[in-house]
């Protein structure tokens, strides 16, 4: 049970803005010379361990899991900041995979409660996302951290981490997503990631659009910053220098993620542990293999039952779910395909429901709690063109999974995506209470 005064800092922390029930209009919004500003109060702590920063549209949270599984497996001390999390924000604060403890936060927020009223209010009101990133980088430091590992949560170009200046950056796969937010175009997306490239220091991505790539390689050179490519080959000097390759090799049978699409981000992480490497750290074939095979990202293909088989995975964009279904075709044999479907009001619907309707014998909607979620008329209207059926509704996350039941065999696969709100919520009513590592 928590005590009086955890109780009160997480009431102090969920006193701020909420930027991500309601996305900004701008990336700006996110004002990073406030983040900056409160980190100078706090004396910088994010300049006492090195980091690695990693932005992009789809697999960032996979990739940042990748490598801080390889970077402990070589006996460092790991910190590591994702968002969003799942079921508690304490999943997003961790070192060694351990989440943030109600004491740590306590301690924390005692530490940042005086120095956020200390800021210039010309600077504007902080969000949560803010705080919680300063908070992260705090215990970073107090937890004597050899490295840390940072997920980009929107963008990159404003968001609160890239007040951070890391030792290497990291962009993964790029395509059409918070539109609203970054810009209508893949170029304009890229751009925005690309904010995290620093002057002379080493940036790594995957084969991208060619218009996105054209940003990162204008970025970078403007930079004067080492440019990479993680191909299925190794690691590429530029777009067409030499290839190295990677430490251990990256296959499905040696990536404890499953999915066609995690090999992608496995290249990315297994090309900042080499360069990691370059730089003096102590990664090593083996280490590098035993993090691959060892490491665990919750929500994204994974099964939380059998007969009938029930998969979450956090697609929630038109690209994403073209790669979950093809690697449910690939790697899931199932006789029929039951889709439990909730997704946020702010993505394409249309490109969503394109990719995974046409597949599924019975499609159930839903939404979730979350201030986000699209209403249920407004997924029937994007889903019913595509199916093969009368699309069934549910109010709630429990009924949909009850109707699925229903209408599953024991040779079924019921799937449910759309979000990672959706997939917290299907995992709570599984008994999952909280992410593990």
């Amino acid at each position: 049970m928590s005590t009086p005064a955890e109780l009160q800092a997480e009431q102090w922390l969920h006193a701020f803005v909420d930027s991500e029930y309601t996305l900004p209009q701008s990336p700006a919004a996110f004002n990073l010379p406030r983040v900056k500003a409160l980190l100078t109060l706090l004396g910088n702590p994010q300049t006492h361990y090195p980091a690695v920063l990693i932005a992009g549209t789809k697999g960032k949270g996979s990739t940042a899991a990748l490598l801080e599984a390889m970077l402990r497996a070589s006996g460092l001390r790991v910190g590591l900041y994702t968002s969003p999390h799942l079921h508690h924000f304490h999943e997003r604060i961790q070192v060694d995979r351990r989440l943030i403890t109600a004491a740590a936060v306590t301690v924390g927020v005692a530490a940042l409660r005086p120095l956020v009223a200390q800021l210039d209010p010309a600077l504007g009101e902080l969000s949560i996302y803010e705080v919680q990133t300063a908070l992260a980088l705090v215990h970073f430091a107090a937890a004597a951290v050899e490295i840390a590992v940072l997920e980009i949560g929107l963008g990159g170009r404003y968001d609160a981490v890239n007040a951070v200046t890391p030792r290497l950056a990291a962009i993964s796969a790029l395509s059409l997503d918070h539109t609203q937010s970054l810009g209508p175009t893949v170029a304009d997306i890229a751009f925005q990631k690309a904010g995290i490239i620093r002057p002379g220091v080493p940036v790594v991505t995957v084969p991208q659009p060619p218009e996105a790539l054209a940003v990162l390689v204008q970025v970078a050179a403007e930079q004067g910053a080492s440019l990479f490519l993680a191909t299925s080959s190794g690691l590429q000097a530029g777009t067409n220098g030499p290839t190295r390759p990677y430490l251990a090799p990256v296959q499905a049978d040696t990536v404890g993620l499953p999915g066609l699409f995690q090999l992608e981000n496995a290249h990315l992480a297994s090309g900042i542990a080499l360069l990691l490497r370059d730089q003096g750290l102590p990664l090593s074939a083996a280490t590098s293999a035993t993090g691959l095979a060892t490491v665990r990202w919750p929500g994204r293909l994974e099964t939380l039952r059998e007969r009938p088989r029930l998969i979450v995975d956090g697609a929630h964009n038109g690209d994403s779910t073209q790669k979950l279904m093809a690697s449910l075709r690939a790697l899931v044999p199932h006789r029929r395909l039951i889709l439990l479907l909730g997704i946020s009001a702010d993505k394409d619907l249309t490109a969503i429901a394109a990719a995974l309707v046409p597949h599924a014998q019975t499609v159930i909607v839903t939404q979730s709690a979350h201030p986000r979620a699209a209403t249920i008329p407004a997924l029937v209207a994007a889903v019913q063109p595509f199916a093969l059926a009368p699309v069934l509704t549910a109010a709630t996350v429990a009924e949909a999974l009850e109707v699925a039941y229903r209408h599953a065999e024991p040779a079924d696969l019921i799937c449910a995506t759309g979000s990672l709100f959706l997939v917290a919520a299907v995992r709570e009513q599984c008994g999952y209470a909280a992410a593990s590592a």
